[in-house]
């Protein structure tokens, strides 16, 4: 047959020798067997050459060209509600976002409050940021489920940020009245004033660097936010809002600890003032966790009996607010509240730009883990009720309903799985509902709003408390995790304790680079693995894991479980030596060693003219050992790509094995690795200078149909 360059499947005419194999030439076998073999061609698709200039221009174009469609196109694009809301079923639908927008907006209140209170801010700025966010998600999101507003991990991200730049600019941590005068402008600004602003210009930051990712579809970075890594952070986090709202529980005042191990710093000003606590906040605080904590389990338990859930928060809010202003506990026992919540929306203020040097590093985290758990909730509803979203312009829409509310006295806001939860079990059928929600809280903050003032606020921080009962049930779930995946379970507790002992930012980077280490380790240390057969199939699995399979005699076949690149090279050689049990490097070394010694030896004895024919026995008997495999099969299915290094590693193994005399078959290769060892000249023309197979028992077959007629497998040689 004529030569030709390709990859072939080399099929036999002969069907007691159905072999297949992928060669890079067809008269690579002419001498290694008799059957006659027709090659059956596979020719790769024709690519034209790639004009770079051209390609740059026509992308151009494509963007930055604007019809009337494209510019409609855009506009629906970024405003999913044109699409969708003239298509609204009002008898079908209306009723499920009605009843679940009152009762998110219901929960929202007290809540609402109490995280203002984790931000550092006064209660009026949550009831702002929940009310547009609504607003402004129900024009630009495409989830239909997700209620967006205020987010526990971030309101601590927030009032950590808040904290430090108020004692920067010289406020202590109780000077609640005292007035700054700002070095870069010209207006005196209390304490709460300056707080806003500086939560405000964070949150703008964290909106402009969401719509820039949108921008430059850059929602990849979620990818690497793992579950077990986002969980292990809540989980964290949690611990660090608990011991930030302990000084509310007792009723105690201190400042509040910022950097590294201020988890521990708060716990050690705990201890050392808890002799000054209130005994009114204490008394509160465990009546209301006596309470909701009932109230959140029934919810819990027979949320598939109710209808819907039971308000315990704003019950709590309601009878608390009643107690403190009749029996004057502000008054006769110093007990902290709320104070004055002012009704109405205040004049919109531009960003401080002075401070987004020293914060813009601060909102990148925060950025991104809003989007992660936005974009996170998002895709598990629609992918529960069957519609799809578009996670670039949810980027979009999270970044809007932080960069807009911005400049009305607003701090960032996410999605928030538990009112999520709340609104899809409700009967929710689309974003509809957030309108209703906001219009309860727009009813709050334009009469209800100042009734709140003697609400305690060691009652907020109850609220916020048990609201963390999620986060800190991951542990109940860790022996679960630690059957399913070790590594998993090692990445959620180095992310937990990172985060709660060092801080929330520092934690989730030490998250996502120990996550990134234990996949690099992962490859670095694979599972190598040596299969055996499944009598009487085409079944090859791991000998150590099952045992009703059997090792074929004469044949070892080698499973190496990850990529083949310059980091585990050596590992896949030291494993391929240890399950084959034969080290071909020390084996030509022995040889070496054995045929000097037989040289001095026929040297010795030819000193007293010994016969030549014992020395050549002797020669022969030492210098050529037989084995006891012929072949060794590496199975590929499992190797995406081979480097440089991972390319020279397979032909050094296949030579030092050929050096002595036992052969090397690849089989399962992908197209990116057959491409790899095309490249790197792992054939020689004229010759097989090594086997490729579409299955291993394609290879197990060939392998013991050639040593059973060669005897010797040696495939190796000259065509």
């Amino acid at each position: 047959m004529e030569s030709m360059e390709g990859i072939y499947k080399m099929t036999s005419t002969n069907s007691s020798h159905a072999e297949s194999m992928l060669v890079l030439n067809n008269t690579a076998l002419c001498d290694m067997m008799s059957n006659t073999y027709s090659p059956i061609v596979l020719e790769e698709q024709e690519k034209e050459p790639l004009d770079v200039k051209t390609f740059t221009v026509k992308k151009l174009k494509k963007s930055f060209c604007c019809t009337p469609t494209k510019a409609k196109d855009f506009f629906i694009d970024l405003f999913p509600v044109v699409r969708w809301f003239p298509k609204y079923k009002w008898k079908k639908w209306i009723l499920g976002d009605v009843i679940s927008g009152l009762i998110v907006g219901i929960l929202l209140v007290p809540q609402s409050i109490a995280y203002s209170l984790l931000a550092g801010q006064e209660p009026v700025y949550g009831l702002y940021t929940s009310f547009f966010a609504c607003i402004i998600y129900f024009f630009m999101g495409t989830s239909r489920h997700i209620s967006v507003g205020i987010f526990g991990v971030l309101c601590l991200m927030i009032g950590q940020v808040v904290e430090r730049e108020l004692q920067i600019a010289g406020f202590d941590f109780d000077d609640t009245n005292s007035t700054f005068l700002s070095n870069q402008s010209a207006y005196v600004c209390g304490r709460s004033c300056y707080a806003i602003r500086i939560g405000s210009t964070l949150t703008f930051m964290a909106g402009v660097y969401q719509v820039a990712m949108g921008i430059f579809q850059v929602g990849f970075i979620s990818v690497y936010l793992s579950d077990s890594l986002l969980s292990g952070f809540a989980t964290g986090a949690s611990f660090t809002i608990i011991t930030s709202q302990m000084k509310y529980l007792i009723g105690i005042h201190i400042p509040r600890a910022n950097g590294p191990g201020s988890l521990v710093k708060t716990w050690i000003s705990i201890f050392k003032n808890i002799h000054e606590t209130n005994i009114c906040d204490l008394v509160t605080s465990i009546l209301c966790l006596l309470v909701l904590v009932p109230m959140k389990e029934i919810n819990e338990c027979y949320k598939s009996k109710l209808k819907a859930p039971i308000p315990g928060e704003l019950l709590i809010v309601v009878v608390a607010t009643l107690v403190s202003h009749y029996a004057q506990l502000n008054a006769k026992f110093n007990s902290t509240i709320a104070g004055d919540i002012p009704t109405g929306f205040m004049a919109p203020i531009l960003p401080d730009w002075s401070l987004i040097p020293r914060i813009a590093v601060d909102a990148v985290p925060i950025a991104i883990i809003g989007f992660a758990i936005t974009v996170t909730l998002s895709e598990m509803f629609a992918k529960k009720h069957g519609y799809t979203v578009k996670a670039n312009q949810e980027m979009f829409a999270i970044g809007a309903c932080n960069v807009i509310p911005a400049f009305f006295h607003c701090f960032t806001s996410s999605a928030a799985l538990a009112k999520s939860l709340v609104k899809e079990s409700t009967g929710c059928k689309t974003q509809f509902s957030s309108v209703i929600t906001a219009l309860v809280l727009l009813l709050v903050l334009l009469v209800i709003a100042p009734l709140f003032y003697s609400l305690q606020k060691c009652v907020l921080a109850v609220i916020i408390i048990v609201n963390l009962r999620g986060a800190l049930r991951k542990f109940i779930e860790l022996p679960k995790m630690w059957k399913v995946s070790k590594v998993d379970t090692v990445v959620w507790f180095v992310t937990m304790l990172a985060t709660a002992l060092v801080t929330t930012e520092l934690g989730l980077l030490i998250g996502v680079c120990f996550s990134a280490i234990c996949v690099i380790g992962r490859t670095q240390v694979p599972r190598a693995t040596v299969l055996g057969q499944l009598k009487g199939t085409e079944i090859y699995e791991d000998l150590r894991k099952y045992k009703n399979l059997q090792d074929l005699p004469g044949i070892k076949i080698f499973r190496f479980e990850a990529p083949l690149y310059y980091a585990n090279k050596e590992l896949f050689k030291k494993s391929l030596y240890k399950q084959t049990g034969i080290d071909p490097i020390l084996e030509v070394l022995a040889r070496k060693k054995a045929e000097k010694k037989n040289i001095r030896e026929l040297k010795q004895k030819s000193a007293t003219h010994s016969p030549t024919g014992a020395k050549s026995e002797v020669t022969l008997q030492l210098s050529y050992q037989q084995y006891d495999i012929h072949t060794i099969i590496i199975d590929c299915s499992v190797i995406q790509f081979l480097d440089i290094a991972g390319l020279g590693t397979i032909k050094e193994v296949y030579k030092d094995y050929k050096n002595i005399g036992i052969s090397v078959l690849l089989s399962n290769c992908n197209a990116s690795v057959i491409d790899s060892l095309c490249s790197g000249n792992y054939f020689d023309h004229g010759c097989v200078n090594g086997l490729l197979f579409y299955s291993v028992h394609d290879a197990v077959k060939f392998a013991l149909n050639v040593h059973q007629k060669n005897g010797d497998f040696e495939v190796n040689t000259p065509c």
